[in-house]
């Protein structure tokens, strides 16, 4: 059989067929320690599932309106103004099955051929195969840990051409946890001012935010707010990973409508049920479990990043949001593949090569575990650095 080009030049995701590796490791009866996949290891809310219990009792099992029930486009509306002082009405919002499926359909429905999608490196590893499948081109600027992960407002400017149709900015960022303050967003658009380039602003990671203040991208300016399309969802902050819970929202009302004619035409409305989940955690509801569960990961950040640093040949900058270390191995080994797939093999541990995030010489370690897994694992680490860098010197 002859598949499609578009589909035999897209890539697997790298963090999944990690975590796939893991766990075949595991079932073999193998003691693999992962901290690879950006899964929350703490249960959905109570308050939550209790919700969906009492919505399928009333017979919520029926198909909703494409973009979501009233309920849920209200709460998300509110959701946005009072987090993050949006002013979105529901018309202008559209759920989708995870953020992930946001970012793809947007892709689809905003990228023609040969168009550019600006991506700050380092990325989520979805972002440049959205962009390649939808026929664009990814244009990549590098911010390493010396940068803070971040990238400048200059840096900007230069990576535009006439060509550009979008920018792709992730903050609490994933795989680094680097956070952009108001001033660099307003920046930002500054440089933008006059363009007619879309901002896809990916905020999954806001309300795990530990050092700083976190700032929506389009609260920052009214040019911003225009131009910005905001993506979110429940499966990191809200716990709600399985359930499939993304949205967006958005002023530009051709774009909502073109993404609500191409779900129209595939998934149609997501579950009914998450929907209803969904509301109780944007009301509020949840927030105390949230700020427990962010709690405990500032202790998992604050071991892990002192225990990565203890390690002779690696270090890593504090994250200031998300749940991942973002690694730099350099001075152990460059490739990071080779790294990560020695570490998975030597000392059982699972971690994502950095190269899949577009730079080389680091890797992701994820902190959403339990704090005797990340001190067990560290120390795996630890020896198994030891051990790699005496084989190199030896050979």
């Amino acid at each position: 059989m002859k598949l499609a080009k578009r589909i035999s030049s897209l890539s697997e995701s790298l963090t999944i067929a990690i975590s796939t590796k893991a766990a075949e490791l595991k079932a073999k009866g193998i003691d693999v320690l992962s901290f690879s996949a950006g899964e929350p290891d703490f249960d959905t809310p109570e308050v939550i599932k209790n919700a969906v219990k009492t919505a399928l009792d009333k017979g919520c099992s029926k198909y909703t309106p494409v973009p979501g029930t009233k309920e849920v486009l209200q709460a998300i509306a509110y959701k946005l103004k009072h987090d993050n002082n949006l002013e979105y009405k529901p018309s202008q919002i559209v759920t989708n099955v995870g953020a992930k499926h946001s970012l793809f359909n947007l892709f689809q429905a905003l990228i023609d051929d040969g168009d550019e999608v600006i991506i700050p490196s380092p990325y989520w590893v979805s972002y440049p195969e959205m962009v390649k499948f939808s026929g664009g081109v990814p244009v990549f600027i590098e911010a390493d840990d010396k940068a803070g992960f971040k990238i400048t407002a200059q840096q900007l400017k230069a990576a535009i051409t006439p060509k550009t149709k979008a920018l792709c900015l992730n903050h609490p960022n994933n795989p680094s946890g680097a956070i952009y303050t108001r001033d660099e967003i307003l920046a930002f658009g500054e440089v933008l001012k006059g363009t007619d380039i879309v901002v896809l602003s990916d905020e999954m990671y806001e309300k795990l935010t530990f050092d700083g203040e976190f700032v929506s991208v389009a609260s920052v300016s009214d040019d911003l707010f225009k131009r910005t399309v905001t993506i979110n969802g429940l499966s990191k902050c809200g716990a709600m990973p399985g359930w499939r819970f993304g949205y967006m929202a958005s002023a530009i009302d051709e774009l909502n409508s073109a993404v609500k004619k191409l779900q129209s035409q595939s998934t149609s409305n997501i579950s009914s049920l998450t929907q209803a989940g969904a509301i109780v955690s944007l009301m509020g509801e949840s927030d105390a479990d949230i700020k427990h569960m962010k709690g405990e990961y500032l202790k998992r950040r604050d071991l892990a990043v002192d225990m990565i640093n203890a390690i002779k040949g690696l270090s890593v900058a504090k994250p200031s949001g998300a749940f991942y270390l973002f690694v730099n191995c350099k001075d152990v080994e460059p490739d990071s593949m080779k790294f990560c797939s020695q570490l998975l093999e030597k000392a059982n541990v699972a971690c994502v090569p950095g190269i899949g995030f577009g730079m080389d010489g680091y890797f992701r370690l994820s902190f959403a575990t339990d704090i005797n897994s990340i001190k067990k694992g560290i120390e795996r680490i630890a020896n198994f650095v030891k051990e790699y860098k005496n084989d190199t010197n030896n050979n």
